[in-house]
């Protein structure tokens, strides 16, 4: 926008009359009062500024404009029926002024220096805007730097964990077959298994990683029985962890079009950090049922809980909770993989959470493809 300020009705109208003509939005001041009280109100673009005016002169509302941090990069042109000596110029300049132009105005020459002057403004601003993405986009490479990083170091913990347990146990078991304690031998051989399904965990995790950057994480989609995969994980977990009970409600019958390897990686997830994340609780409740031609599937403890600042970031790439972390292992990664397969799966994913009372994951997918058409 245009502010023109000048104490003579007649030159507003005709340098309005102009400007609007030539597509320029413009607004009208009669008096430096006037001008200051809107600029402290709107943003302009340039101010066309009659020098000689009763009361505050031009100069003095220019030097007044240069010290409000609003206005201050405004450009100014000023407007004067006196004859332009050296002396009114260099006044002008000093004064905050950008250029200069007397009066009677050659509205050609007026159009060129403002749209001279507009064509500045917006590379100005494209420039600002392009600098702001600049530092945006280095402060996001370094938080990904230092997140890269630090999943590196958590990885080589992690990795290094059952590694080193195998390495123990194995040691342990040449002294106990020098023994021939079978029975030893059968408990410390259950311990390594233990340790390297934690290990093999882990590196199908690193790898998903890998093919989900890469864009290269495969779909094998087709109709298969979702309550006989589930009765059959928590079968499995339950066996895995007798001291919590694992209470299944709602029953669902139908099949679902879907991965089904890759919907059971979800459901062990869900169902591993609920155990994890609630050490004292003695149950989770896992909810199926259909909702509009879509599954929905939850898995809710009863244990830490978090805050709506984690509930918001815990499907992200590399995120840990701090205050948990020392507490419990893990690469950060598991709920981002699971985001990434529901959402090819065209479902929602998500999570509500209250501190020290308990979370649910859930998801919900679609039980048929889209429009009929089976694709991966």
């Amino acid at each position: 926008m245009i502010l023109i300020v000048d104490d003579s009705p007649e030159n507003i109208i005709s340098l309005q009359k102009v400007l609007e003509k030539n597509d320029f939005e413009v607004d009208t001041a009669s008096s430096g009062e006037e001008a200051l009280k809107k600029i402290l109100k709107k943003s302009y673009v340039l101010i066309i500024l009659d020098v000689q005016m009763p009361g505050m002169d031009g100069f003095e509302v220019a030097e007044a404009i240069s010290g409000y941090s609003k206005a201050k990069e405004t450009a100014i042109i000023f407007l004067s029926a006196a004859t332009a000596n050296i002396n009114l110029i260099t006044k002008g300049y000093s004064s905050g002024g950008l250029d200069y132009i007397s009066k009677p105005v050659d509205m050609n020459i007026l159009l060129l220096k403002v749209k001279t002057f507009y064509r500045i403004y917006e590379q100005s601003r494209a420039l600002n805007e392009m600098q702001i993405a600049l530092r945006a986009e280095i402060e996001f490479r370094k938080e990904a730097e230092r997140k890269k990083d630090e999943f590196i170091s958590i990885a080589s913990h992690e990795l290094k964990t059952p590694m080193t347990s195998i390495k123990g146990y194995i040691q342990l078991l040449e002294r106990s077959l020098d023994k021939n304690d079978k029975e030893t031998i059968r408990l410390r051989l259950h311990k390594v298994q233990n340790q390297i399904e934690k290990l093999n965990l882990l590196i199908a995790d690193l790898l998903d990683i890998s093919k989900i950057e890469s864009g290269k994480l495969k779909f094998n989609k087709k109709y298969f029985a979702f309550d006989d995969l589930l009765e059959h994980i928590i079968e499995v977990m339950q066996q895995s962890n007798p001291q919590v009970r694992i209470l299944k409600k709602g029953d669902f019958q139908a099949d679902v079009y879907a991965d089904e390897m890759r919907i059971e990686q979800v459901i062990i997830n869900f169902i591993t950090n609920a155990i994890k994340y609630a050490p004292d609780g003695k149950e989770i409740h896992i909810t199926t049922e259909m909702r509009d031609d879509e599954i929905y599937f939850s898995v809710r403890d009863f244990g830490i809980g978090m805050s709506e600042e984690h509930q918001q970031k815990v499907f992200e790439k590399f995120y840990r909770i701090e205050e948990t972390s020392a507490r419990f292992q893990g690469l950060g990664i598991g709920l981002y993989i699971c985001q990434e397969i529901i959402e090819r799966h065209n479902g929602i994913i998500g999570a509500n959470s209250i501190p020290n009372e308990g979370s649910e994951f859930y998801f919900q997918i679609p039980t048929h493809p889209a429009n009929g058409i089976l694709n991966n």
